[in-house]
């Protein structure tokens, strides 16, 4: 048994494989989608950022273009020298940049002569402050245009890429033009522009962060119907393992028990050749003996021992050699009948009340009636020593589709849950005497019948056979 078990074990392995393989494959699959939705989040991040670094750039040309013509231009022309901290100069400074950038989206404008020094601003509370600028105002001021991202937030905002703040700096040099020139003119000083990314940041973040969860619910959708149909595969294969166990069992047990039917069939034989001797000398040693002395039973006794071993004897037969049945057309209902009117005397003494229920009307099938009879006699036989007196027994027969059930079942105490798995095994009883070979005599002939026979505990006590047997074999 154990080793059927480790063979089927051993042929569910390969699936646990492809299982084991699906689920690998899965949770790689989802961890390739978690690291694919990261990078877009970058590379969307990288495209916002240029983006907005070609707006900055264009915002930048278009207001260097503005403040010449119309500040620089009309302010040298009208009072020689740009000093942005006359008030009419500044006014009309913060005019054209204001008007310049209306509609786009820009926090702050910074511009910074050539000394470093901040001379126009949104946030006037600045204008004035020198050394504001850095490296980054150093390169616009040698001609080179450059941008920084600014971000707040902790440590993990900052990690994971979801800042509380970002904002993009650009700074470009602030050109004198020169009419029908593509030369650019001399530096007048420097442009700072600061953006808010934040909104388009977050919003970059909302997408990627519906995106992933959408993956993630259809892997893990996926993975529940994966794990739906793995289980369901393992249960069928192991269904099947297991009938296939039972199956070699059933065989192999088969063939131990024709073996022991051939043994026991053969040893039969040559023990009822001389117990047939001995029955007969012992009958006629007691004709010899009741003349000389009438008293004497030991011939007597003889011939009841050996008689007992030969219905042994024939038991061991019937059940390693069963007979052909001899079908002829009957009816089950007479034959259920001829064996209640066989116990009924019993049943009388004992106080063991016979309920038939018993259905006349019922078809005639094929079947050998004196082997039924033997069948049906011994289930009732046994269910009579199941119970004590004033029992209680049913006798049942109805059709049902194509099957004649015969139903019996006593009011004893049932068959104990120890030995309910060992009645059918052969040589096994629970009585004094007898083979233990009744019931599998009584299967023997059912199953050469095309029937089946059940054995179990009824809900309201006792114990109840049930015996299926087909119309198909009925001759017409």
């Amino acid at each position: 048994m154990s080793n059927l078990i480790n063979t089927a074990s051993d042929r569910i392995k390969p699936f646990r494989l492809v299982k084991f393989f699906t689920l690998t494959s899965l949770i790689s699959i989802f961890a390739g989608t978690l690291i694919l939705s990261m990078l877009n989040i970058h590379w969307a991040r990288r495209m916002q950022l240029e983006k907005n670094e070609e707006y900055a750039l264009l915002l930048i040309e278009n207001l260097n273009h503005q403040i010449f013509l119309q500040f620089v231009l009309p302010t040298i022309l009208k009072e020689g020298a740009i000093h942005l901290r006359q008030k009419s100069q500044f006014e009309l400074m913060d005019k054209v940049v204001r008007s310049t950038l209306h509609g786009f989206t820009v926090d702050m404008v910074n511009i910074y002569d050539l000394s470093n020094t901040i001379s126009y601003s949104f946030d006037t509370a600045i204008i004035g402050r020198a050394n504001a600028g850095g490296t980054h105002y150093r390169s616009a001021l040698s001609g080179q245009r450059n941008t920084r991202l600014e971000q707040s937030g902790n440590f993990l905002q900052l990690l994971i890429g979801i800042p509380d703040e970002s904002r993009l700096v650009t700074y470009a040099p602030l050109r004198a033009e020169k009419p029908l020139s593509r030369i650019p003119g001399p530096i007048l000083g420097v442009v700072e522009i600061v953006q808010d990314l934040t909104p388009e940041y977050q919003a970059i973040y909302r997408v990627q962060t519906s995106v992933i969860i959408t993956s993630s619910a259809v892997m893990f959708t996926l993975f529940l119907l994966l794990l739906l149909i793995v289980r369901r595969g393992e249960r069928i294969i192991e269904a099947r393992a297991l009938e296939r166990i039972r199956l070699e069992e059933q065989l192999a047990r088969a063939k131990h028990l024709s073996n022991l039917g051939e043994m026991t069939a053969s040893i039969s034989h040559e023990i009822r050749n001389p117990l047939g001797i001995i029955k007969s000398s012992a009958e006629l040693l007691k004709k010899k003996m009741d003349k000389l002395d009438p008293s004497s039973n030991l011939p007597q006794i003889i011939v009841e021992e050996t008689t007992r071993l030969n219905d042994i004897i024939t038991d061991f037969l019937n059940y390693a050699r069963p007979p052909e049945p001899h079908l002829r057309l009957c009816q089950l209902a007479d034959i259920l009948s001829k064996n209640i009117d066989y116990i009924a005397n019993e049943c009388n003494q004992r106080r063991i009340f016979i309920h038939r229920d018993i259905d006349e009307s019922l078809p005639e099938i094929a079947v050998d009636p004196d082997m039924l009879h033997q069948a049906l006699l011994n289930l009732m036989l046994n269910a009579l020593q199941a119970m004590e007196s004033e029992g209680r027994l049913y006798i049942g027969l109805k059709q049902v589709e194509t099957q004649l059930i015969v139903t019996i079942q006593d009011s004893g105490p049932g068959i104990p849950e120890a030995i309910a798995g060992k009645i059918w095994d052969p040589f096994f009883t629970n009585k004094e005497k007898g083979t233990g070979l009744g019931l599998g005599i009584v299967q023997n002939i059912i199953t050469a019948h095309e029937g089946t026979i059940q054995i179990s505990n009824a809900s309201n006590g006792g114990a109840v056979v049930t015996i299926r047997l087909p119309l198909s074999g009925r001759k017409n």
